[in-house]
């Protein structure tokens, strides 16, 4: 990336304040569900820490199952749909999510995911009416499919991470949380291309700590802060249909070394943990994405503090039914 395009990106970062969040809320309440928090002690789950308490922020109850349906309705009401209708690219959870938004605004809708994209996830796309093709095996290569269609049709992209319209959906959760939870201190956040923690960090601009969360085997952001720009890392993981991207998005990155206080590396292992825990405790059935946030937590990779109070954002719950008393 050359010096005029990071300067570019940061530019447009910061469009993505606590102010246009705000009025980006207001443009796509309607369309949205004000997911609820569920408070818990974390020794429900077994760990010690006097006093602390953990709320989750229930985003696998939003509409299409998934944070994404925010930064869906913010691009099909924020921007100039053509008559082509729009274009996406996803590993699953951002196509349901413009593939529902779609339908409800009647505008025509093509989505590209990988073949890793789970059952639950292309199945929820095709009842939406969409037009669906399975392309490739990971997202990057879904992503160059839907740009040539773009190019081809006219459809306008929706971009799952790296656009400025989907940033201030994402944004929205934050906004509803700091209401939910108005004495919270630290919010720990799952990371794939990073639209959401960075949405959800500009909404607080520091006024909590954020704290990312990666697979071990998809280590998007954490490459990007230790070069210093997006760049290309493996994609691995029992996640990878949400959290495994090729790299973070060049809006993401100034917003997230400006506002994240650091990002945390959790295993397959831990995720799927933290998946049984969420059932065994708190009957939710999150996918492996979704459990990301916890993991840290679960596996003590993130140390709860005495008295401190966290939030964790259960960001979806697109996944087919499993037995996670096994």
């Amino acid at each position: 990336m050359t010096r005029t395009e990071l300067t570019a990106g940061a530019e447009a970062a910061l469009a993505v304040d606590r102010d246009q969040i705000a009025a980006a809320e207001t443009v796509i309440r309607p369309y949205i569900r004000r997911t609820p928090v569920l408070e818990a002690e974390p020794g429900d789950f077994g760990l010690d820490a006097s006093g602390a308490r953990l709320g989750f922020k229930l985003e696998l109850f939003q509409h299409g199952g998934s944070f994404k349906t925010r930064g869906a309705f913010a691009n099909l009401l924020l921007r100039q749909i053509p008559t082509a209708g729009v274009v996406a690219a996803s590993g699953g959870n951002h196509g349901v999510a413009v593939a529902l938004a779609a339908q409800r605004l009647h505008r025509p809708a093509k989505i590209f995911v990988p073949r890793v994209a789970s059952p639950a996830k292309i199945e929820r796309i095709r009842a939406s009416g969409a037009d669906l093709s399975i392309v490739g095996e990971r997202y990057a290569e879904a992503l160059a499919a839907s740009e040539q269609w773009a190019a081809e049709s006219g459809a306008l992209p929706v971009h799952a991470f790296d656009q400025v319209e989907t940033l201030l959906g994402q944004g929205t959760l934050g906004l509803e949380l700091a209401a939910q939870l108005p004495g919270l201190e630290t919010l720990l956040v799952g990371v794939g291309g990073g639209g959401l923690i960075s949405g959800v960090a500009a909404s607080y601009s520091g006024t909590i700590r954020i704290i990312g969360v990666e697979p071990e085997g998809a280590p998007t952001l954490t490459r990007a802060l230790e070069a210093g720009r997006p760049v290309d890392s493996p994609a691995d993981s029992i996640a990878a249909d949400s959290l495994a991207p090729a790299r973070v998005g060049e809006l993401v990155l100034p917003i997230a070394r400006r506002w994240v206080e650091r990002v945390l590396l959790v295993t397959d292992d831990e995720i799927r943990q933290a998946q049984q825990a969420l059932w065994k405790i708190l009957r939710l059935v999150a996918e492996p994405g979704g459990a990301a946030a916890f993991a840290a937590i679960l596996s003590g990779r993130y140390r709860l503090a005495p008295a401190e109070r966290v939030g964790v954002v259960v960001s979806g719950g697109n996944t087919v039914a499993v037995d996670f008393e096994k």
